[in-house]
């Protein structure tokens, strides 16, 4: 009988601790509230899918120093009065164990203007706040390096590791695929 009631009681005791567990995860932009934030209310977007061929891909984990997880890349083009008003890209990657979700917006001629968070799912505490982000913009592909100036934030080292990962990236998809294509 005691046996029966340790075992009810452990179940008990397993099944509260796992439901008080709290929930990290947060959505901060749905697609069109980013696309909204990168190009502005009313900008016509268009999908821009590109496929790296073998020689690409190589080129692009050189200069970005990731590796690729995908043959797929959309950004997304936004297109004011005819001209281009600048890309965005929407990067999921994982920072310890659970997926950030970030918006990282070019200006036409590939320089980063902006880094949005779009979701985050680790902790709190490891999201790099809006004002470093800020710090990244304008930089140049090849300073997008914490060796090269940019600044780490303690405790957030995994997360502002996995977001340099991600700006480097496109960037360098940026400079490999869609720049030489926007030459006359």
């Amino acid at each position: 009988m005691n046996h029966t009631r340790y075992k009810c009681s452990l179940l008990l005791f397993l099944l509260l601790a796992i439901t008080a567990i709290p929930s990290f995860a947060k959505v901060f932009y749905s697609k069109n509230e980013a696309m909204e934030l990168a190009f502005g209310k009313g900008t016509p977007i268009e999908s821009l899918a590109l496929f790296p061929d073998p020689a690409e891909t190589a080129e692009i984990q050189k200069v970005a120093k990731v590796t690729l997880d995908s043959g797929l890349f959309t950004f997304y083009v936004g297109k004011a009065q005819g001209k281009i008003s600048g890309y965005a890209a929407i990067e999921t990657s994982t920072v310890r164990t659970k997926p950030e979700t970030l918006m990282i917006v070019l200006t036409p001629e590939g320089s980063l203007r902006n880094v949005y968070t779009l979701a985050f799912h680790e902790p709190p505490e490891y999201q790099p706040p809006e004002r470093w982000y800020s710090l990244l913009s304008n930089r140049a592909l090849e300073e997008m390096d914490f060796n090269k100036g940019v600044q780490g934030i303690a405790g957030a080292t995994l997360s502002t590791r996995s977001a340099i990962n991600s700006v480097r990236k496109v960037m360098a998809i940026y400079q490999i695929l869609v720049k030489p294509s926007l030459k006359p």
